[in-house]
């Protein structure tokens, strides 16, 4: 079976899209990566997002209009995987932008995802999977992380605790360890407050390779200050995302501080505040190993203090080297999450997630009648049996 996963994350800074081919013998699933491409938004979307985000105020039409546009954009990364699956898939998974995630005293009420999915099916004929997140909310559960379920099968537990990590706008931390229910919950910011920070001092989109941060120091006081954040001390299950975690969240920390930060030093002090955190997070649990992926690995600054923290206890790598780029992971994951929802199997796992059940996720728009088990005619009338 080959299946086409789109993955837009909290960074917002565009698609990435994958084609995987799937085949099961006994209990062991294969995957074939047939291939993935990054398509950057255009500088206006990204604009659009983002005005549409938490803290901001927003309208009805706002929100229709960037769904419509958003499902055009992942319609053109749908076909793109297309060709990479050599001209045809049986699915497209495509999860959708993140726009609000209702989190209420540590119980999440509800989840918002746009991109508009009957474009993607009309566009590119196959059925599309959409909206991965809610059925687990309505089990009770955060509907977020989605990608333990793919490391889970991933990552070989039975030597020693070993854990894999996601580098994105959040960073998301799976543990798998012999014997023990799999873990996994959203440790904090990766890049969502550093990336927040490089537009209010920089005004660019990022810190490149955080060039910036190393050259920078880290602000003691500001650093204990933002690690007071009682998220951090929170007990999983738990999500978060920029509805806690952006560029006003930042502002105000400054503004506590009640003295000028140099922009090198905020950089610098931001990105000690994810390896702390993640490291911190690494230890509690004992990890031998983590495997990390996501756009934050390719910040040579971050991935140099997160070796240095693991040094001696555990070692740092990347998903490249279990055949998976570490840019396209998440969206070879939702493109499992597909492929389990297709047979009727959950991808959501409740000692991650905290819902009460097992979940299969996301809802199927079709793209006509190649989805159906037996294509029928049309009825012409309705009797109503009294």
């Amino acid at each position: 079976m080959k299946i086409v996963g789109l993955m837009s994350g909290t960074s917002y800074d565009g698609v990435d899209v994958v084609a995987a081919e799937f085949t099961r013998d006994g209990e062991t699933l294969t995957l074939r990566p047939l291939g993935h491409r990054s398509l950057d938004y255009p500088d206006d979307l990204r604009a659009e997002i983002g005005a549409l985000l938490p803290p901001a105020a927003t309208t009805i039409e706002a929100v229709c209009r960037l769904d419509n546009r958003l499902g055009e954009v992942f319609a053109e990364a749908a076909v793109a995987g297309v060709e990479l699956a050599g001209g045809r898939a049986d699915a497209v998974v495509s999860p959708g932008q993140t726009v609000f995630h209702w989190v209420e005293a540590g119980r999440v009420r509800g989840t918002l995802q746009l991109g508009a999915p009957a474009r993607v099916a009309a566009r590119v004929g196959v059925p599309v999977l959409h909206d991965l997140r809610s059925a687990d909310v309505a089990a009770g559960g955060q509907g977020a992380p989605l990608v333990p379920a793919f490391d889970a099968l991933l990552l070989d537990a039975a030597a020693a605790p070993r854990a894999a990590l996601n580098l994105g706008g959040i960073a998301n931390l799976t543990v798998v360890a012999p014997g023990a229910p799999v873990l996994g919950y959203d440790v904090g910011p990766a890049n969502a407050l550093l990336d927040a920070a490089a537009r209010r001092f920089l005004d660019r989109p990022c810190d490149l390779d955080g060039a910036r941060a190393a050259a920078g120091r880290v602000h003691e006081g500001l650093l204990a200050l933002l690690l007071s954040e009682p998220y951090y001390a929170a007990p999983a299950p738990k999500s978060t995302g920029k509805e806690l975690f952006h560029g006003r969240y930042l502002d105000e920390r400054l503004a506590a501080l009640g003295e000028p930060v140099a922009a090198d030093d905020v950089l610098a002090t931001l990105t000690e505040l994810t390896a702390r955190t993640v490291a911190d997070a690494c230890d509690r649990h004992g990890v031998t190993e983590v495997i990390a992926a996501g756009g934050g690995v390719r910040n040579p600054t971050l991935r140099a203090r997160l070796a240095a923290l693991g040094e001696g206890r555990w070692r740092l790598r990347t998903t490249d080297k279990l055949g998976v780029p570490a840019q396209a992971k998440e969206a070879y994951a939702f493109a499992l999450l597909g492929w389990l929802s297709w047979h009727g199997l959950p991808g959501a796992i409740p000692s991650v997630t905290g819902a009460s059940r097992a979940a299969v996720l996301g809802s199927w728009t079709p793209s006509g009648p190649s989805f159906a088990a037996t294509p029928a005619e049309p009825p012409r009338r309705l009797v109503v049996i009294p």
